[in-house]
């Protein structure tokens, strides 16, 4: 009889068997492990039993079967207790802090004004790990770095090395911190539900004392009112304090050398009764961007007339020798006034300036107009007459910049004309009996449209042959200076005169590639240089076949009579 051990038997004296075909021995697993995080198994499900998925119970319910344990068969275990859940600090009191206000007294030496500070602060506790932090509200105008006074950690509140808990925490006590005391005076909402909930009872909420420093900052200083005097400068500086007169003038220069008229504007600062002048500036002007034309002074009226014939040992004018400064009275709109030897046409202000007028002197009548304040056109540049040194185009550039330049090149048309050569035969036109059977070749680069001029060397002319004109461009004949017209591919026909700086050269004979290259550019050569090109080239043709042919003929007999 075989008994079926897979599943087991009820654990009851007499039905006990031992199970041969069990290999582990090792001791259950307690806890499984789920996000780092040890937690503990659900029990096994029995023989019969539907597992507590199957069941339709709800979550507290399904927590109690885990905790709870069943009675024994023989009484129950009395010395046995249910295990307790376990929730981590760090996951429990996440984010949850206690907030305490309170304040601290900071003795203040060698003042006359104060004696000590009331600086309030708030206490911060954090539940997760019992660390605190103590933190200073800003005040404005204070003086004082403030902010946090002792960063997060954990403070011990002894010699002994122990450490604050939030069971040592209370209203209405003294903590003292790293030699400072600090009162607790209150605490939030969230605090007191806390400490309530743990049993602990909280005293009584207390005021933050005030600071009589900052009491007497607050209160309001008293204000005499004192009649208006011009000459009480404290007085006038409070009540006409930013207050300036704005004109709109013209500087007339024009007595100067190179002189002219140039738009300013004149400030009149009614505190002090002194006077700014500053320039408009404009882009490109050529004038140096000075910022005032004449800096912030009392400009003098009048000079005693004692202190003129002896000259002065200093350049500034003392205030013994001025009987009278500007006022607002001598500048009127419409009018010319004479500041430190200039003169300067006022015609127009702004619309504080005539309030002013309006309110304080209406004896004065402002009569603004349009002036063109807009500066002269530049002058036309004219560029001044070729003096035949140096190539037309590098003299120019010496006229159109202090610091010349090479003149611009087309790149584009050296790069793809490059080694690029017309060669002509020619022969000089000549009355000089001496210049007969002088041969020359005319080379015209295509690169940059230059010529150059080769002469042949003749035995026993009494002429060396070598380099006759260097690589140039040549205008043609009766070309104005200041804008020539120069020798191109079109104008060298077989046949035609070339007139090269009073030398005129008669074009006799060319390269095949300078007809294949006309014919290339066939729309933009004349028909009669293409025909005389094909002329010479086909007469040259029929020449040379009739040489060679006569060569063959003349060769002929020999060969028949050998």
């Amino acid at each position: 009889m075989s008994i079926n051990t897979r599943h087991g038997l009820p654990f009851l004296p007499g039905n006990t068997f031992r199970d041969l075909t069990r290999s582990a021995f090792h001791r259950a697993q307690t806890l499984d492990f789920k996000n780092g995080y040890a937690l503990p198994r659900r029990p096994a499900v029995g023989i019969g039993q539907e597992p507590l998925e199957s069941l339709n119970i709800s979550h507290s319910e399904r927590n109690q079967l885990i905790s709870d344990i069943p009675n024994l068969t023989y009484g129950t275990d009395t010395h046995r207790h249910p295990p307790l859940q376990h929730i981590p600090a760090h996951a429990a009191y996440d984010k949850k802090v206690l907030r305490f206000y309170g304040y601290f007294r900071q003795e203040v030496l060698h003042s006359p004004d104060e004696h000590f500070r009331i600086r309030p602060v708030v206490i911060y506790y954090h539940l997760e790990d019992d660390s605190m932090c103590v933190t200073e509200p800003p005040v404005e105008n204070s003086g004082i770095p403030q902010g946090k006074l002792i960063k997060r950690q954990r403070l011990t509140k002894n010699q002994r090395g122990e450490l604050y808990h939030w069971k040592d925490l209370n209203v209405g006590m003294d903590l003292s911190l790293f030699g400072t005391v600090y009162r607790i005076t209150q605490c939030d909402g969230f605090t007191q539900d806390f400490m309530e909930s743990q049993g602990i009872v909280l005293n009584e909420s207390e005021s933050i004392p005030s600071d009589p420093y900052t009491i007497r900052r607050i209160q309001t200083q008293q204000t005499h009112i004192i009649p208006y005097d011009h000459n009480h400068q404290l007085e006038r500086f409070l009540a006409l304090d930013r207050q300036v007169l704005r004109f709109f003038a013209l500087w007339d220069d024009s007595d100067s050398l190179y002189g002219e008229k140039r738009p300013v504007t004149l400030y009149y600062y009614l505190v002090d009764d002194s006077v700014e002048i500053c320039e408009h500036h404009e882009a490109n002007s050529g004038r140096d961007p000075f910022p005032v034309l004449l800096r912030r002074q009392r400009v003098p009226k009048h000079i005693k007339p004692t202190c003129e014939p002896f000259p002065s040992s200093v350049l500034e004018v003392s205030p013994h020798d001025v009987k009278e400064y500007f006022s607002p009275q001598d500048f009127r709109v419409g009018e010319e006034v004479t500041l430190m030897g200039r003169r300067f046409l006022l015609y127009d202000c702004d619309n504080f300036t005539r309030k002013y007028f309006e309110q304080n002197h209406p004896d004065i009548l402002l009569k603004p107009f349009t002036v063109d304040t807009r500066t002269p056109q530049d002058i036309k540049r004219v560029i001044p007459p070729y003096n035949g040194f140096g190539s037309l185009e590098d003299s120019l550039q010496n006229c159109l910049s202090l610091i010349p330049e090479p003149p611009k090149k087309d790149v584009i048309k050296l790069l793809e004309n490059d080694h690029k050569v017309l060669r002509y035969a020619a022969r000089l036109d000549s009355q000089n009996p001496l210049d007969e059977g002088r041969r020359f070749i005319l080379s015209y680069y295509l690169s940059d449209d230059m010529i150059c001029i080769f002469e042949k060397s003749t035995r026993n002319s009494g002429i060396i042959g070598g380099k006759f004109l260097e690589k140039t461009r040549v205008p043609k004949p009766g070309s104005t200076v200041e804008n020539p017209e120069y020798y191109g591919p079109a104008d060298f026909s077989i046949g035609a005169t070339v007139e090269v700086f009073g030398h005129r050269f008669v074009l006799t004979d060319a390269d095949r590639y300078v007809l294949s290259y006309l014919e290339s550019l066939s729309h933009h050569v004349p028909e009669h240089t293409l025909s005389s090109l094909r002329q010479k080239f086909a007469g040259s043709q029929t020449t040379d076949q009739t040489e060679q042919h006569e060569a063959e003929t003349d060769g002929a007999p020999v060969l028949l009579q050998s």
